[in-house]
């Protein structure tokens, strides 16, 4: 039923081409960056509670920039 193998069963596995392998050690290095930032802001809040409302910026503008960043990326269809 399961496409998994069965315990003790050794499969072989198939080696990337050596670009594609950088390719996702650099992407599996990006995304752990980007949670060792997500942890050290939550890290930061549990020890000194949340930032002042006036500190902060609110998220529709936080929103609006990031799609108008990924609008810049992508090209307009027609």
């Amino acid at each position: 039923m399961s496409e998994q193998p069965a315990p003790g069963e050794t499969t072989l596995r198939r080696q990337l081409e050596p670009a594609a392998a950088d390719g996702l050690r650099a992407y599996a290095a990006r995304t752990r960056e980007s949670a060792d930032q997500l942890a050290a802001v939550l890290e930061d809040i549990a020890a000194n509670g949340l930032p002042p409302v006036e500190d902060c910026t609110p998220w529709e503008e936080l929103r609006e920039a990031h799609l108008a960043r990924l609008a810049a990326q992508r090209p307009a269809v027609a």
